[in-house]
């Protein structure tokens, strides 16, 4: 009798999955009868699968979040709109982190002093946001975006394990990169969507977050010092020529911006590549004197209707920037703990800008935007932040050209790529703004995560 129950058990266990993959299909065949569009019967029947990858996979889904909520793939690619990627992303990006932090355990879960001053930095703007000027605004960026920037800065330094984790993570940035400057380019080439004539933007027309050429250019400065690490790598050639394309694509995009926070950033990311390469410094440093200007005719600078050349003494566009910092200045001496609260900078303009032209200006820099926002505190804390993650990028670097009969050079590539779009990012910050933006937290976690790694070697010869 037992060994009947037993058999009748067994045989109930083995039809399940059968049950379950006939339930998945009916409903896809249901979904493809009822409804006219066909995308969603077919997303429908990729359920399952999905599925199984978020948590087998949780690097690659955190890895994709982060591509299509850095890059808006689905702003430049407007027939990927409709499938809500990055949602879904963001969705199964959560399940699979609440799922190996607390169910399966198989997250390696450390922490770090750089990791502690972004958490301090983080939770000033989250104070912040009760004292701001404009409550629902702050809350609604603080939810809707930064909180999402924070959670997954530390989930990329969470589940980056492994040098090939690196690798991916850096091809996949400058291949994004090189999908958004042909855009770009086709953009510039067939003159739509451009800002005062000759600055090129994508989506502007739907309000896409690349609609303004700054922006533009900040989101293709980032990559830019991947695709060169790459291309400077031996090994593969089709990863380098890969990369190679990767960065003119990207360099000549950031040109056809016209933004000179990105011509600073091209700047600033080749002179680190140069300067480690370059034997005389004296000779570098005066190409590099010649290269600017050169570089500043190729971007077409002078053209443009602010800032160019048409404008005798100190242009319109400088000025509107030395009005916008005098104002994020006096917005934080009105409020030297908290500032006016996070995303409230544009708001206040009005109250606290010595030059009123009939508009609200962005702030355009990352240090005075941080300023007004968070106040002299939190100006403190991020700069202290900034500082940490520089210092130990470079520490990264060195530990490894130490070990360079012995480390991955595809390691080396991407903390090298990590190290110089670093410091381009934070000199182009200069005039772009993105102290709540994606770029300066991915690098943080790719620090973090990459010292990490190295310091695995050590603990495990001290055990």
């Amino acid at each position: 009798m037992n060994r009947s129950r037993n058999h009748g058990t067994h045989t109930t266990q083995n039809l399940r999955p059968i049950l379950w993959a006939l339930l998945t299909i009916s409903i896809a065949g249901l979904a493809w009868l009822k409804l006219p569009n066909l995308l969603i019967p077919l997303v429908l029947g990729l359920i399952p699968l999905c599925v199984v990858m978020v948590f087998k996979q949780p690097f690659w889904i955190v890895l994709g979040f982060v591509c299509f909520s850095f890059f808006r793939l689905h702003e430049a690619f407007p027939s990927l709109y409709v499938l809500r990627i990055p949602q879904l992303l963001a969705l199964g990006s959560l399940a699979c982190l609440g799922w190996h932090l607390f169910i399966s355990r198989k997250l390696q879960i450390y922490w770090s002093k750089e990791l502690s001053w972004l958490m301090a930095f983080v939770g000033l703007c989250a104070v912040g946001v009760i004292f701001s000027s404009s409550r629902p605004v702050a809350m609604a960026y603080f939810n809707g975006v930064f909180s999402k920037i924070a959670l997954m800065t530390v989930a990329i330094a969470w589940l980056m394990r492994k040098p090939e984790d690196f690798v991916k993570a850096a091809i996949a940035f400058f291949v994004c990169g090189f999908m958004i400057a042909m855009v770009a380019l086709q953009n510039a080439a067939a003159g739509i969507e451009m800002v005062e004539g000759t600055r090129v933007t994508i989506g502007r027309s739907m309000g896409s977050m690349l609609g303004d050429p700054n922006d533009l250019a900040l989101t293709l400065l980032f990559p830019l010092g991947f695709a060169v690490a790459f291309s400077l790598k031996p090994g593969s050639w089709i990863s380098r020529w890969l990369a190679i394309v990767s960065a003119v694509a990207i360099i000549m995009a950031i040109l056809a911006t016209q933004s000179r926070g990105g011509l600073l950033g091209i700047a600033t990311i080749s002179a680190v590549f140069a300067w480690r390469r370059v034997q005389n410094k004296v000779l570098l440093i005066s190409l590099a004197a010649m290269a600017m200007p050169i570089l500043f005719v190729l971007a077409g600078v002078s053209e443009r209707s602010s800032g160019g050349a048409a404008e005798s003494g100190i242009d319109e566009s400088s000025m509107g920037r030395i009005y916008a910092w005098q104002a994020a200045f006096k917005m934080a001496l009105y409020n030297p703990l908290t500032g006016v609260g996070i995303d409230n900078f544009y708001a206040n303009y009005y109250f606290f800008s010595s030059h009123w032209d009939g508009k609200n200006h962005a702030v355009h820099s990352t240090w005075f935007g941080v300023l007004a926002e968070t106040g002299f505190l939190g100006f403190m804390v991020f700069c202290t932040l900034a500082f940490k993650i520089c210092s130990l990028a470079h520490g990264n670097l060195q530990f490894l050209m130490k070990q360079a009969s012995a480390h991955h050079s595809g390691l080396y590539a991407c903390a090298e790529g990590v190290f110089a779009g670093l410091l381009g990012t934070f000199v182009s910050g200069t005039f772009l703004t993105q102290g709540f933006t994606w770029p300066i937290y991915i690098f943080t976690a790719l620090v973090v995560a990459i010292a990490q790694l190295l310091r695995q070697p050590l603990q495990n010869a001290n055990r």
